[in-house]
C-alpha cells in the first residue's frame, strides 16, 4: 500500500470497535451473559469497557484526517462541527425516546418526553467530539498535550475532593446531574444494595472525555507527519506503551472507572487503542494480510449509521409481538432467544451469545450492500 493512502487499518478497527459495541449491547439475556461481555462492576477494566472509549480514540483521529481541508475555512469548518454535535445529539435523545415509548411504562404520550434519559452514549460523542474538534482547531499542536493534562488533572482534583470514586448518589458526579438534569432524566445503575439514579455519560464526565478526543486527535497529527507506515507504527506504539503504563501505574491512587470516567481510565484506554491500530496497521498495512479483516470494513466505513440501525432494530425487535397460543404476548427477541436458541442449546451464556452474534450479523448484512455499492451515511 502507498504510504500516502487511506489507512485501511483505522477502518478495520473503526469496525471491530462498533461490532463490539453492537455485541456487548445485545445479548440474549442480560442475566446470562460471559465475564469479558460485562462491564466492571465499578472499578476495573474487562473487554466490555474497551469498545467505546477505543471508538472515542478513533473519532479523534478521524477528526484530525478530516479537518485538514478545512485549513483555511475555519468558519466553515466549525459550522460543519456545530451541525454534526448536534445532529447525533439528536439521534441519540431520539433513540431514548423511541425505547422508552415501547419499554417505559408512561401513561401518556408527552410522559415519554418529559422523561427521557437526556445523556447516553451518542450524546457524549456529539459533546466530546463538539469540545475536541474546536479545540484541536484552534489550538497550536504544542499546546494540546498541555491542555489534556490540564482537563484531567482538574478532573482529577474533582473526583478527589468530591467522593469521587464512591458509587452512590453522594458523589459529585451523581450530584451534579442531579441538579441540572433531574433524577427522571438520568441513568438507573443497579449496585448490590439496590437500584441507584448514577448516570455513566454523565455531566461532569464530559471533560475527560474531551481529553480523550485530544489525544486521539493528537495520534491523528502523528499519523499525518509520519506519510511511512513503519514510522506510523512505531509512533503509535510508543505512545500506547506511554499511555498505557501511566494508567496502570496510576490505577494504584486513582482506580480506573469506566462510569467516571476516571483520568486512568482515559490513559489506559487511549494507550491500548493505540497499541492495537499500530498492530492493526503493521498486519494490514504493512503485511498486507487483508482476507481476514474484510467483514470488518463493512461496519468501519458506515460506522455510526449502523450503530443506529442496530438501536433501532433492538427496539423494534422487542416491540414487534404476537398472542401465543396460551394468551401471553411474545416478542420477535423472545422467540428467536427462548424458542429458537434456549430450546436447542440451554438458557444459558451461550444462548445468549449466539443470540448477539446473530444481532451484530444482521447489522452487518444491512451495512454489506451499502460497503459494496461505496454509500457512505456520514453522521
Amino acid at each position: 500500500m502507498a504510504s500516502n493512502n487511506r489507512l485501511l487499518a483505522l477502518d478495520i478497527l473503526r469496525g471491530i470497535t462498533i461490532a463490539g459495541m453492537i455485541l456487548v449491547n445485545n445479548p440474549g439475556s442480560w442475566g446470562t451473559i460471559y465475564a469479558p461481555l460485562r462491564h466492571a462492576q465499578w472499578n476495573g477494566l474487562t473487554p466490555t469497557d474497551l469498545v467505546f472509549p477505543f471508538f472515542m480514540f478513533i473519532m479523534g483521529i478521524s477528526t484530525c484526517l478530516s479537518l485538514r481541508k478545512y485549513r483555511d475555512r475555519r468558519a466553515a469548518a466549525v459550522w460543519k462541527i456545530l451541525r454534526r454535535s448536534v445532529i447525533i445529539f439528536a439521534i441519540g435523545w431520539g433513540l431514548a425516546w423511541l425505547g422508552g415509548l415501547f419499554w417505559g411504562r408512561h401513561e401518556s404520550l408527552w410522559e415519554t418526553f418529559t422523561g427521557v434519559r437526556t445523556l447516553g452514549v451518542l450524546q457524549r460523542l456529539a459533546i466530546s467530539y463538539l469540545g475536541g474538534a474546536l479545540i484541536g482547531l484552534v489550538a497550536h499542536r504544542r499546546a494540546l498535550g498541555w491542555i489534556i493534562a490540564l482537563f484531567l488533572g482538574i478532573y482529577a482534583v474533582i473526583l478527589i475532593t468530591g467522593r469521587g470514586w464512591e458509587m452512590s448518589t453522594q458523589n459529585i458526579i451523581a450530584r451534579v446531574d442531579m441538579a441540572v438534569l433531574g433524577p427522571e432524566h438520568m441513568y438507573t445503575d443497579w449496585t448490590p444494595d439496590g437500584p441507584i439514579k448514577f448516570d455513566p455519560e454523565g455531566l461532569l464526565g464530559i471533560l475527560p472525555s474531551i481529553a480523550h478526543v485530544l489525544i486521539g486527535f493528537w495520534a491523528g497529527l502523528k499519523i499525518i507527519e509520519n506519510r511511512d507506515n513503519q514510522r506510523r507504527m512505531t509512533t503509535l506504539f510508543i505512545l500506547g506503551a506511554l499511555l498505557t503504563f501511566s494508567g496502570l501505574l496510576l490505577d494504584y491512587g486513582m482506580p480506573i472507572n469506566k462510569k467516571i470516567w476516571s483520568p486512568t481510565f482515559v490513559l489506559t484506554t487511549c494507550g491500548l487503542a493505540s497499541t492495537l491500530l499500530a498492530l492493526l496497521i503493521w498486519a494490514i498495512d504493512v503485511k498486507g494480510w487483508k482476507r481476514w479483516c474484510r467483514g470488518f470494513e463493512a461496519f468501519g466505513v458506515n460506522p455510526l449509521a449502523l450503530y443506529v440501525f442496530s438501536s433501532i432494530l433492538a427496539v423494534a425487535s422487542g416491540a414487534i409481538s404476537w398472542t401465543t397460543s396460551t394468551g401471553s404476548r411474545q416478542s420477535l427477541a423472545s422467540w428467536v432467544y427462548d424458542d429458537c436458541l434456549c430450546s436447542w442449546l440451554g438458557a444459558g451464556e451461550l444462548a445468549s451469545l449466539i443470540y448477539a452474534l446473530l444481532f451484530v450479523g444482521v447489522c452487518w448484512l444491512v451495512g454489506l450492500p451499502l460497503y459494496l455499492k461505496r454509500i457512505y451515511i456520514k453522521i
